[in-house]
């Protein structure tokens, strides 16, 4: 019996490539070292959704996960309540201002007896490491702070005037503990300070952080 591995989209469309030249089975359980039903199974749910090899090369893992597992929560003996479809959901993660709290709550919304917060954030990154593996980078404590602005600005309004105008979130992210923290913002009128801060609110965060990491990669600043 092959040993068990952990099943990814990659697999997955392995799966169907051989499948469709005409390799059985068997074989591409052996070949990819999972087992023979696994192989059976995620064919079936291909033949269901009218997905072939030339089809699935196409798509990417988000949409090829939403058609294989349409209702992955529906597993009888399994799972009793029921579970978001994580494809689509995954494409609204990666939209600003969107958090996994959010569809969270619009989930719960739409299913009131489901899962919980935590248990709904545990099933949604076991569905990430389904899907290809991404380079993974580790941190050591105190080396790297990552700085961006966040893409959301915030009304200020002049005391004297009662103008509003508009400034950008500065945020900073320390790698190892993924500490965030903010700084006062720019204005979007103004210009930056100097060249070793190319934005003024990166020594406000620094002293949030009461410490000094020694790099700090710089983002679409």
């Amino acid at each position: 019996m092959p040993a068990k591995r952990k099943l990814t989209m990659r697999h997955i469309r392995q799966m169907l490539r051989l499948a469709g030249s005409g390799t059985s089975s068997r074989e591409i359980a052996v070949m990819l070292g999972i087992a023979r039903s696994t192989v059976q199974d995620n064919l079936k749910r291909a033949a269901m959704a009218g997905l072939s090899w030339a089809l699935a090369s196409g798509l990417t893992d988000d949409v090829l996960e939403a058609k294989l597992f349409v209702h992955p929560g529906v597993k009888r003996g399994q799972r009793l309540r029921q579970e978001p479809d994580w494809g689509p959901l995954s494409i609204e993660l990666k939209k600003p201002g969107v958090t996994l709290l959010i569809l969270w709550e619009e989930y719960r919304s739409a299913h009131p007896d489901g899962y919980g917060y935590s248990r709904f954030c545990e099933l949604f990154r076991g569905f990430e490491k389904r899907l290809s593996p991404t380079m993974r980078q580790e941190h050591i404590a105190g080396d790297k702070v990552f700085v961006d602005y966040s893409g959301k600005k915030v009304p200020i309004v002049d005391r004297k005037t009662g103008e509003i105008r508009e400034a950008e979130l500065f945020l900073g992210m320390l790698g190892a503990s993924s500490y965030c923290t903010r700084g006062r913002s720019v204005i979007l009128a103004s210009c930056f300070a100097s060249v070793d801060f190319p934005a003024p609110g990166q020594p406000t965060i620094m002293t949030r952080f009461i410490s000094c990491p020694r790099l700090r990669p710089y983002q679409l600043l």
